[in-house]
């Protein structure tokens, strides 16, 4: 069982009932956004939850404990050189005392519900890979999202995933894909895969009720949240398929895809995809915080 040790701002606000968003810090590290970028998202991101009316709570491992809400000092080590931690990787980096893990989507919602925080916020989950008929390779962060009771807050996933399998999944595991204020599920840097969500929501009360209602207590619920129409890109999908071409062809696999595709849109883009990066995260940040504010009033 994870042991999380949280901040005094976070374990008071939990004690007393009060609001509070739980943050992934791969973003925040060098594995996600390089330096200035980074901090420029911890802060806007924290800043979001704050005037939103809750408390951000970054979730990290940070000499082999498990802890959710950092200080400002702590901010700082998050913010240089780690070693991602999934959720599976997380016993090993408490055993192991590693001196900074990164938490990934899936670390960070089983570290959220460990410390009994209920909504969580990220920039855009993992999914069905493309191909995974073949490879088997489908993200953790699915089956973390249908372990823990959390609202996770999204951009949708990234486009180079099997977006269509990705659905097909959650729905059959029972998680219920809301869109916030859309119809369409969103893939990441765009406002719409093509893909209809299966239920539109229109406030954050609503969300707090789907989150009640449940039929299965430890399924959790995600909450798909189109990025800002002003930082949208287009035109992306012949970028992505010469990228994952380029993949198969240097035989990058399983988690690597990733930074490689996001590596080559980036180029593409002229670092275009930075600013739309932050605009996204922020964003989510802000909904997160009405629907933590919502779930506590409920």
């Amino acid at each position: 069982m994870i042991e999380a040790v949280c901040s005094p701002e976070v374990g008071d606000a939990l004690d007393a009932g009060r609001p509070v968003v739980a943050l992934e810090s791969t973003i925040f590290s060098h594995l996600g956004l390089p330096s200035p970028h980074n901090r420029e998202a911890l802060d806007r991101c924290t800043a979001a939850v704050r005037a939103g009316g809750a408390v951000p709570a970054v979730t990290a491992v940070l000499d082999g404990v498990v802890r959710v809400g950092l200080t400002g000092a702590e901010h700082e080590r998050i913010l240089g050189p780690a070693r991602k931690a999934a959720e599976r990787d997380v016993a090993v980096a408490v055993a192991q005392g590693w001196e900074v893990g990164a938490t990934t989507v899936s670390a960070s919602v089983a570290i959220a519900a460990a410390a009994g925080v209920s909504v969580f916020a990220t920039g855009g989950i993992g999914g069905v890979h493309r191909s995974s008929e073949i490879t088997g390779d489908v993200s953790a962060d699915l089956d973390a999202i249908a372990s823990h009771p959390v609202v996770t807050v999204s951009a949708g996933a990234k486009a180079f995933l099997d977006l269509p399998r990705t659905l097909e999944y959650l729905e059959t595991v029972g998680v219920p894909v809301l869109g916030w204020r859309h119809d369409w599920f969103p893939a990441f840097y765009t406002r719409s895969s093509g893909l209809p969500v299966a239920h539109r929501v229109e406030s954050a009360a609503e969300v707090a009720r789907v989150l009640a209602a449940r039929s299965r207590p430890e399924t959790g619920v995600l909450l798909t949240v189109p990025i800002p129409e002003h930082a949208e890109l287009d035109g992306l999908a012949g970028v992505l398929e010469e990228a994952l071409a380029d993949a198969a062809r240097a035989g990058i696999v399983g988690a690597a895809v990733t930074p490689f595709v996001l590596g080559r849109i980036a180029e593409a883009t002229e670092g275009r995809s930075i600013p739309a990066n932050l605009a996204l995260a922020e964003h989510n940040a802000a909904v997160a915080a009405e629907v933590a504010v919502a779930v506590a009033a409920s």
